[in-house]
């Protein structure tokens, strides 16, 4: 689930990191040092090389490969040129326009070095900071790069998405793979075509690219099978003392999770305790970030008693462990522990991407057995039906779920790093090659940022629970459409009757704004419908104090596109929106309840140590 809108001190177009060079002329080259500096980037280039060598080779057997990965790239994109090739007098056509605007420019051009002021024919579209320098517009050299760059890629982009003869599945694919080879042929990747990476070079007679070569045999060190490109400086935080710091008590764990009381911060509290349920596919200081920035912090601070699962992050003796098995040691555990550690029978859940999916999942079978234990249930960016699920659909069909089940049976898991490469994918432009100039070519560490570090920390997935997720949701649809069976009870959201706080992003791609609405229509309780500003992760994690985005609340309707025509929009946080509805559930206020002194005595101090053992 990581963020498709990564900004806050980061800032939205990328990394800001350590500046040590700020640009020059060639007045400021020493050619001596230069020399140097050249020598030392080809001796650490060849031992990179060599390394990735080794890396590609001894990777080169698996079933689920970069090779493979390529191999149906290629075929993807094959064919959209051959249903081109079929149709040659509208290829010839759309040759002839780009031929057009490449001699348009290059016109321009010639007009520019004489003199003359001449408009570009192609700028960048608004929040691309690839361009950002001004140098891309005040060097004729690098804006003829940056303009024959835009002109090619929106080119592709368009005969792509217009291309006749195949379906709307290869369509979307062959534009998937379009963009990861447009945002790496950008210019701005390229050391001699992007006039900030010149400028530094000059400054520092080359020296940024000697650093950058050290940064990427470092990042090559760190990574496991996929090569994984820094995207924060992982030395600057430390769970425990600068992240998930909100006290609480670890008072029960098994297998699969530890569960979190914390520590109220009211001497009153609300009756009904709070269980949230976090994705496996990360850990839960998600939301549990700095303070200032922490879901949880807000939740205790508003009265709540606020209860974690910590999921375990599993190895291959887990690998049998079912999305079933999730369901009963995961979330039915936790609300069987917080029922005899309070002494009540109503709890409260949340639940988080896929954590919220399983929480429906969950809620369904409790309808099925009568158990009316959960009283409210608040879903964010959670899927229950996966009919428009965003471009991740894309890497679920058959053949790369058999190649998927085929690696993990090696395993018993499928490794944190692989799924964050796919994520990364989805918009490679902002969460890939701005840190690969960053950190290689201007030889920068990345910007210390508490977001990308919890995103680098990822986990494993047991093989029996995410290859059900993938094949029973993503490919199959089965609990939309009521044919999901989990400990032989077949699951019907509809019979959900609890009320539900269900909170989308509008800038999400990983459970994008429609997919959520759509099936949020699936139950059958009283809903609470909110959209909040920006995407999967910066539109939940959006504390009032920051006073960014807004959100959007309506009745529902049948459709999303109907729901946005008369849903209200209201600055700032939704989160005091989501305390005041939950607030009004869960009934009188009674004395605030200490972590240590229930049936379950504290086994340790959050975080816990589950959340502490790394991919």
């Amino acid at each position: 689930m990581r963020d498709d809108n990564r900004d806050g001190e980061a800032g939205a177009g990328g990394p800001k990191g350590s500046d040590k060079a700020h640009g020059g002329t060639p007045d400021d080259m020493n050619f001596d040092e230069f020399a140097r500096n050249m020598v030392r980037l080809f001796d650490q280039g060849a031992k990179v090389a060599s390394s990735l060598a080794e890396r590609n080779i001894s990777n080169g057997n698996s079933p689920y490969s970069m090779a493979s990965e390529v191999g149906d790239a290629a075929k993807t994109l094959g064919s959209v040129a051959q249903a081109w090739v079929k149709n040659p007098g509208k290829l010839a056509q759309a040759q002839g326009e780009l031929l057009h605007s490449y001699a348009n420019l290059w016109g321009r051009s010639v007009r520019r070095f004489l003199g003359e002021d001449v408009e570009p024919i192609a700028e960048p579209e608004p929040g691309d900071n690839r361009f950002n320098d001004p140098g891309w517009s005040e060097n004729q050299y690098f804006d003829f790069w940056k303009q024959a760059y835009l002109i090619t890629s929106r080119w592709a982009e368009d005969i792509t998405e217009n291309t006749e003869g195949v379906d709307e599945r290869t369509r979307r694919k062959a534009m998937f793979y379009l963009e990861q080879v447009l945002s790496a042929m950008s210019p701005s990747n390229n050391p001699f075509t992007n006039p900030e990476v010149v400028r530094t070079t000059l400054a520092t007679n080359a020296e940024n690219l000697v650093q950058g070569m050290a940064l990427l045999a470092e990042d090559i060190e760190q990574s496991k099978d996929l090569l994984r490109v820094s995207q924060t400086d992982l030395s600057a935080f430390e769970v425990g003392r600068d992240l998930a710091i909100t006290p609480g008590k670890v008072i029960f764990q098994n297998e699969l999770i530890q569960l979190i009381q914390y520590e109220p911060t009211t001497e009153q509290v609300s009756t009904t305790p709070l269980i949230i349920t976090p994705p496996w596919i990360n850990k839960y200081y998600i939301l549990d970030l700095k303070p200032e920035k922490s879901l949880v912090k807000f939740a205790v601070d508003q009265g709540f008693t606020v209860f974690m699962i910590s999921w375990v992050n599993p190895d291959e003796t887990l690998a049998q462990k079912s999305f079933e098995d999730y369901m009963h040691e995961g979330i039915l555990k936790a609300v069987e522990v917080v029922n005899r550690q309070l002494g009540l029978h109503h709890v409260n859940l949340m639940g988080y991407c896929v954590g919220g999916t399983l929480l429906a999942s969950t809620l369904a079978y409790c309808a099925a057995k009568g158990d009316d234990r959960i009283a409210t249930a608040t879903f964010l960016t959670a899927q229950v039906d996966f009919t428009e699920a965003g471009d991740l659909l894309m890497f679920i069909d058959d053949a790369q779920l058999n190649a998927l089940e085929e690696m993990m049976a090696e395993r018993g898991f499928l490794d944190g790093s692989r799924m964050a490469a796919v994520f990364n994918m989805l918009r490679p432009r902002d969460l890939i090659w701005p840190y690969v100039v960053n950190n290689y070519l201007l030889g920068k560490k990345p910007f210390p940022f508490d977001l990308l570090f919890w995103n680098a920390d990822s986990t494993r997935m047991p093989a029996a629970n995410h290859a059900f997720y993938l094949r029973e949701f993503y490919h199959e649809n089965r609990l939309s459409k009521g044919e999901m069976e989990l400990g032989g009870v077949k699951l019907d959201l509809s019979k959900i009757k609890i009320p539900i706080y269900e909170l989308f992003t509008r800038e999400d791609h990983i459970a994008p704004a429609p997919s959520v609405y759509r099936g949020s229509r699936l139950f059958g309780g009283d809903m609470r419908i909110v959209m909040s500003g920006s995407g999967h992760i910066a539109g939940v994690v959006n504390p009032p104090l920051k006073k960014k985005y807004q959100y959007w609340t309506g009745a529902p309707a049948e459709t999303f596109e109907e729901w946005m025509e008369t849903a209200t929009e209201t600055a700032g946080s939704w989160w005091p929106d989501w305390a005041e509805w939950l607030q009004s559930l869960s009934g009188e206020k009674v004395p605030a309840r200490d972590p240590s002194s229930g049936p379950f005595p504290p086994i340790e101090d959050a975080p816990g140590s589950y959340v502490m053992s790394h991919d």
